[in-house]
C-alpha cells in the first residue's frame, strides 16, 4: 500500500507532461553544445533572435581612431544599451568595467597596422585567455580573394577547432581589400565559406542589390557591419534593410561612437533591429533623444 505522503506529493511529479528541452532558436545553432548555445543565447536577444553589437575593435589596426580616443569615456556609458561588445583583450581588461554584465566577443586576429598589408594576419588570442575573460565569441578576419586567403582561413578553422572544444562560438569577420568588388556574388562567397569552415555566426557588409541571398545562401546567422560614418537616416535605413532581408542583427561601430549622439543613435538602432522601426520614425527617435540629451 502506497504511503499517504507519496500519494499526496505524486501531483509534483507531473507524470503528464512530457520533458522538453527547447534549443535556443537561433539558425544553424540547433545541434550545437549546450554551452555554445548558451553563449549564443547571450549575443543574440532570444526574444527578437537579433543583436546589436558594438565594434569598438578599430585600435587593433587602426590606433586611437576619432571617437575611441577614450574609451573610457565615450563607450562604457554605452554599455547599458547593447546585445554585445565587440573588442580586444586589450581594451576588455583595462577600460571595460568588470562588473559588466555585457556579452562580449573578443577580437581575436591581428598583426599588421594600418601602414602594412591587413591581410598579413595571425591568431592572436588563445582560446584559453578567451575563456579566462568570461567571453561569449571569439571573431577573427577572413581575406578571401586576396594573397593571404587561405592563412586568414586556416587562422579561423584553428578557432573554431579550439571554440568546439571549449564551447566557444567562432565569428568569422569578411574582410574586404581596397580594390575588390563590394557585392553580392563576392559576399555569398565569402560567408559561406566561413560558415562551411565552422563558422557560427558570420559578420559582412550590405549590399544594395542582392543582399536577401546572401542571408539565404548562409546557414548560420549574419550580422551586418556597419562600415564607414554615414548620415543617421542613412545607417539606419541601411540597418533596417538588413534585418528585413534576413540579417540576424548588427555589428556597427563608427556609426555610432562617432555619431554626434552617439547614446541617441544607439537607441535609435535597437528599435530598428528588435521592433522593426522604420528608418523615418527612427530618425525621429533619434533627433528627439538627441535633443533631449541636449
Amino acid at each position: 500500500m502506497a504511503d499517504t505522503d507519496d500519494i499526496q506529493q505524486a501531483k509534483y511529479y507531473h507524470h503528464d507532461v512530457p520533458q522538453t528541452n527547447a534549443t535556443f532558436a537561433l539558425k544553424g545553432a540547433g545541434s550545437l553544445d549546450w554551452g555554445m548555445q548558451n553563449r549564443l543565447a547571450r549575443v543574440f536577444r532570444p526574444s527578437s533572435g537579433r543583436t546589436v553589437m558594438l565594434a569598438i575593435d578599430h585600435g587593433y589596426f587602426l590606433g586611437p581612431t576619432t571617437g575611441l580616443e577614450r574609451p573610457d569615456v565615450d563607450i562604457v556609458p554605452l554599455l547599458g544599451e547593447i546585445d554585445a561588445l565587440f573588442c580586444t583583450r586589450g581594451i576588455l581588461r583595462s577600460v571595460i568595467p568588470a562588473a559588466s554584465a555585457v556579452p562580449v566577443v573578443l577580437r581575436a586576429s591581428g598583426g599588421p597596422s594600418i601602414l602594412r598589408e591587413l591581410s598579413n594576419e595571425e591568431i592572436a588570442v588563445d582560446m584559453e585567455d578567451a575563456l579566462r575573460l568570461n567571453t561569449c565569441g571569439v571573431g577573427v578576419q577572413l581575406f578571401v580573394g586576396t594573397e593571404n586567403e587561405s592563412k586568414t582561413i586556416h587562422n579561423m578553422t584553428r578557432l573554431v577547432d579550439a571554440g568546439l572544444r571549449y564551447g566557444v562560438p567562432v565569428l568569422g569577420v569578411t574582410a574586404v581589400g581596397k580594390d575588390m568588388v563590394r557585392d553580392a556574388r563576392y559576399f555569398r562567397l565569402a560567408t559561406r565559406i566561413a560558415a562551411e569552415l565552422g563558422a557560427q555566426m558570420v559578420k559582412t557588409y550590405y549590399v544594395d542589390e542582392g543582399f536577401e541571398t546572401i542571408t539565404a545562401a548562409c546557414p548560420v546567422p549574419i550580422v551586418m557591419a556597419g562600415g564607414k560614418k554615414l548620415p543617421e537616416l542613412e545607417a539606419l535605413t541601411m540597418a533596417h534593410r538588413a534585418v528585413q532581408q534576413g540579417a540576424a542583427g548588427v555589428d556597427m561601430g563608427r556609426n555610432i561612437f562617432q555619431s554626434e549622439a552617439p547614446l541617441a543613435m544607439l537607441k535609435a538602432v535597437n528599435a530598428t533591429v528588435h521592433d522593426n522601426l522604420p528608418p523615418a520614425q527612427a530618425l525621429e527617435l533619434f533627433e528627439t533623444l538627441r535633443h533631449a540629451q541636449a
